[in-house]
């Protein structure tokens, strides 16, 4: 029986000829990332080495990568201390692949670490951040992990303990109608898998579609499937992989492409054509309570945010900008934009997508996740609703128990800008 892409990236992790699903295995890592959660790894880490002659050492620097994003600038003497904590770290550890809280390489860090080309198919990535999962936009093996677990890889270079999951092939058809795409796609598949529907599963996503598609538009998909209890998300590696290592991320050493085998095993299929799709709205307060866009039209906002490590990037930006061009933000709403990264804001600032959204009304912030979970730049009041391209919208999530969320492509929250309210971009978005 032949393998799936993460049954074969996991076996050569593992260093054995085949793994079966339910196997567990130790597989090496190709890459630990973390945020300002960091500072609770190294926290764990010391911990490891309390009592012992040895003196703590990372297995591998070149392997670690930290950004900074999830509060940025920091805006408490807390967060502060804990990011110089880690910036000690980092220096002690000669970690080289740290993002701090720059004008000029820093970032979210699901964009940062594709955009600088540290992601590479076939690999082996962890993360201490759910949505890690982004990373198998570029054919990988990418999942979240706690900060003791992180303090163990650093430590040690492997994950322990890791049962080999089953896989979704998730096949997608047909063409996107116009200010319809692949946010509306993931949408629409959380709200048939539910958000237990894929537990401890990883989706597999291709089809002709999925071939078409850019790694922007993969990033989407692969960054939500853990909203479908997903472990990962994977899209196997092809030539848009390589374009975008290649042309993007300025990668020029050689790449392993892994694909599936032909008679790989797959749990169950999905097959969905998008021809007919509809932009898709998920409504408070779970992520699969997702509607076509009809049944929640009209319905007042007061404040648009859009960014994110699902929807920041320069397509996303182009989108807003091309719906906004010579119009107003109503006036009883607030628009955020938050870019994905520093050269993603210098690229939209050269091509006028900046100036265009301010000239709109729209503030546009420092990259960071900041609103997104409710910890920083964007909180809303009592009572108040926000639409936003972001991946959650539990109760509380953008700081406010007492409000409410829906979250939505970019097109529909640009659209949505103008009039006030949840609207159909194919109507307001000419």
């Amino acid at each position: 029986m032949g393998m799936t892409v993460v049954q074969k990236i996991l076996a050569r992790a593992s260093g054995l000829p085949a793994v079966a699903v339910g196997d567990v295995v130790e597989p090496r890592v190709d890459l630990a990332m973390s945020h300002e959660n960091a500072a609770l790894v190294v926290n764990q880490f010391l911990e490891i080495y309390r009592g012992t002659p040895l003196p703590p050492r990372v297995w591998d620097a070149a392997r670690v990568a930290i950004v900074f994003d999830h509060r940025v600038p920091a805006e408490s003497p807390k967060t502060a201390t804990n990011q110089s904590r880690v910036r000690q770290f980092v220096a002690t550890h000669r970690i080289e692949r740290f993002h701090d809280i720059r004008g000029d390489v820093g970032g979210i860090c699901h964009q940062i670490l594709p955009e600088n080309g540290y992601v590479r198919p076939g690999a082996v990535v962890v993360g201490t951040d759910s949505h890690t999962t982004s990373h198998g936009a570029l054919g990988a093996f990418a999942f979240g992990i706690g900060a003791t677990e992180m303090a163990s890889v650093w430590a040690l270079g492997s994950v322990l303990n890791v049962e080999v999951p089953a896989t979704i092939a998730v096949r997608v058809r047909g063409r996107f109608r116009d200010f319809v795409g692949p946010k509306d796609l993931i949408l629409h598949l959380i709200g048939v898998l539910t958000a237990e529907g894929a537990n401890f599963r990883v989706l597999e996503f291709g089809g002709e579609t999925i071939r078409s598609m850019s790694t922007s538009g993969r990033l989407v998909l692969c960054n939500m499937a853990v909203e479908a209890g997903a472990t990962a998300g994977v899209v196997p590696a092809d030539e848009e992989t390589v374009r975008y290592l290649r042309e993007e991320a300025r990668v020029s050493e050689p790449l392993q492409l892994v694909t599936p085998d032909t008679d790989a095993a797959y749990e169950r299929t999905l097959e969905v054509d998008v021809s007919d799709l509809d932009p898709q709205i998920a409504c408070p307060h779970t992520v699969d309570n997702v509607k076509p866009i009809a049944e929640v039209q009209g319905r007042k906002i007061d404040q648009i945010v859009i960014g994110s490590c699902t929807n920041g990037r320069l397509d996303d930006l182009a989108m807003a900008a091309r719906i906004l061009e010579g119009k107003k933000v109503a006036s009883a709403t607030r628009m955020l934009i938050f870019p994905a990264s520093a050269r993603i804001y210098r690229e939209a600032l050269e091509r006028g997508y900046v100036a265009t959204l301010m000239n709109a009304g729209a503030v546009v912030m420092n990259s960071g996740c900041g609103p997104c979970l409710g910890v920083h730049e964007g909180a809303l009041g009592d009572g108040e609703v926000a639409l936003a391209t972001t991946n959650r919208n539990f109760k509380g999530r953008m700081g406010n128990p007492r409000s409410e969320v829906y979250l939505c492509s970019p097109a529909v929250a640009a659209a949505s800008a103008v009039t006030g309210a949840i609207t159909d971009p194919r109507d307001g978005g000419r």
